[in-house]
């Protein structure tokens, strides 16, 4: 069975962490997430998944920071506004529930990321007659791939901001 969902804004979100200092990890949100996942439970891998982030909704709880992030040193919000995930291979996962390649267009360069979907949940009526269904997928990436080399390096030899950044979406969706 073939069935559309849209992804809802309110209830979704795309975290980040990434090494601060080689010490701590600093983690991250973009609540500006919106677009659509078709899925057919009897072959998975002609599942669909297409979504987009608004870059300005960044917030690290730290307004000098969000600040820095949005600038040219970083995500160059002003030039690039959005960041896009699609899809392009679904298949059954051996240790989650599904792994997904897909193309993610950050800061003007497009490359591949694999995506583990670790949980699907059921799908649920919600008190107003809709049906929802929630997804946590997580993977990882490489800044300097997309180009987001800023970094500063340390005294003690290692630097600022670790190249590799975790990330995870939480994503909850409205059927069609």
């Amino acid at each position: 069975m073939i069935a559309t969902y849209n992804i809802d804004p309110a209830h979704s979100g795309v975290h980040f962490s990434v090494r601060h200092l080689m010490i701590s990890t600093v983690r991250g949100s973009f609540s500006g997430v919106k677009g659509t996942i078709v899925h057919d439970t009897e072959n998975p891998d002609a599942t669909t998944i297409e979504a987009e982030v608004d870059v300005k909704t960044i917030t690290t709880n730290d307004e000098k920071r969000d600040g820095h992030l949005l600038s040219p040193d970083f995500f160059d919000a002003e030039k690039f506004p959005v960041m896009t995930y699609k899809s392009t291979q679904v298949t059954k996962g051996t240790s989650s529930a599904y792994e997904v390649v897909g193309d993610l267009t950050l800061h003007g360069i497009t490359k591949p990321v694999v995506l583990d979907v670790e949980e699907v949940s059921e799908e649920t009526k919600d008190p107003w007659g809709m049906t929802r269904i929630g997804v946590t997928a997580k993977g990882k990436l490489k800044r300097s791939d997309f180009e987001l080399v800023w970094n500063a390096v340390l005294e003690t030899g290692g630097v600022a901001i670790s190249d590799e950044v975790k990330i995870e979406f939480d994503i909850q969706m409205v059927k069609a």
